[in-house]
């Protein structure tokens, strides 16, 4: 597992003056929301160069080969294109085997869960092969640096996961749950075929709450993702420990999406789940990277102890969508567990 952060690296403190609120009341938003800086890419930065600096950062330390590729899943809600797609790109760029498959699935907050799924999936026809899972945002382009619900906690990143088949026969417990009809709690409105982006989709407008964004922005509606998470989350977590036979007792970590500190201190107070067992400092140091946040906040956090030691992990991840889901795993003895800097 790789985890790859940009260079650049912004404070809350020297961001105040962007939003047109009163200083104090913005400042308060750092201890409650759990805000202090968020790493940000480079403008011309894609997607696809966050991919290809891990891959070519794992193929550098021959932690894989080139042989040994059956997939490349690129998970992302950032394509350098319509066409091609990153994992093509990516694919290109390496020069790989013909028969390497190539896939890239748009999902933003839930992106590690569903990749880890179509992973699995592929294992079982990829014989010694093994499958490649990129997550890989920088959301940071599309949300508006004059709103302040969504620019303090964004962050840009990517996570290269590394899966193969085992001999043992240790069950992982998936669960996954989707609802579209709440799909615009978390929405960039302009930019597709719906609404395509023009001149007009680029003003920027006063939303009435302070805020100033475009249709080109993204917007996530934070009180409605906060009350689906509280609702929604618990019982998902409950269900999977009880499909495992295990109680919260049994988990050694809590690897979560990280949205912000609070919310995750509300879902952690109403599931039970201690909060010394649950990392919640990836937005404080990093920002929210969407699909990546699961593995970054295991390399920023757990990396050495996952290289010598293995510990039964709960992953669960919520949001756009909406979708949320969880996994309970045995993780550890990892080959190679490592957060890097890029200079995109």
């Amino acid at each position: 597992m790789l985890g790859i952060v940009p260079e650049n690296e912004y404070l809350f403190d020297d961001e105040v003056g962007n939003y047109d609120f009163p200083e104090k009341q913005t400042m308060r938003l750092k201890k409650v929301m759990g805000y202090n800086k968020h790493r940000i890419s480079k403008p011309d930065s894609a997607a696809s160069d966050f991919a290809l600096f891990g891959m070519e950062h794992m193929l550098k330390n021959n932690w894989i080969g080139k042989e040994e590729i059956g997939a490349i899943i690129v998970v992302t809600l950032c394509p350098d294109h319509f066409v091609p797609h990153i994992s093509n790109i990516v694919h290109g760029k390496l020069g790989l085997d013909n028969d390497v498959l190539c896939i890239d699935i748009p999902q933003g907050c839930c992106g590690f869960l569903v990749g880890l799924s179509q992973a699995f999936m592929l294992l079982e026809h990829m014989k010694d092969k093994k499958v490649v899972v990129i997550n890989t945002d920088i959301l940071s382009h599309k949300v508006s640096k004059k709103d302040r619900n969504d620019f303090p906690l964004i962050g840009d990143g990517a996570a290269v996961t590394v899966v193969e088949n085992s001999n043992d026969d240790r069950e992982i417990y998936y669960e996954m749950h989707m609802d579209g009809s709440r799909g615009d709690a978390l929405i960039i409105p302009a930019g597709g075929f719906r609404m395509p982006s023009t001149a007009q989709t680029a003003v920027m407008e006063n939303t009435g709450d302070g805020n100033y964004r475009s249709l080109d922005n993204m917007h996530m509606d934070g009180s409605a993702v906060f009350n689906f998470v509280q609702v929604e989350v618990p019982p998902l977590l409950e269900n999977t420990f009880r499909s495992c036979g295990i109680t919260v007792d049994d988990i050694d970590w809590f690897l979560f999406h990280q949205p912000n500190k609070f919310m995750l201190q509300k879902l952690a107070e109403k599931s039970g789940i201690p909060f010394e067992k649950m990392p919640m400092n990836l937005v404080e140091n990093f920002g929210n990277p969407s699909g990546s946040s699961i593995p970054l906040v295991t390399v920023s956090n757990i990396a050495d102890k996952l290289i010598e030691n293995e510990y039964k992990c709960c992953f669960s991840a919520f949001g756009s969508g909406l979708a949320w889901g969880s996994m309970v795993t045995d993780l550890g003895k990892l080959s190679h567990c490592e957060l890097i800097v890029s200079d995109l």
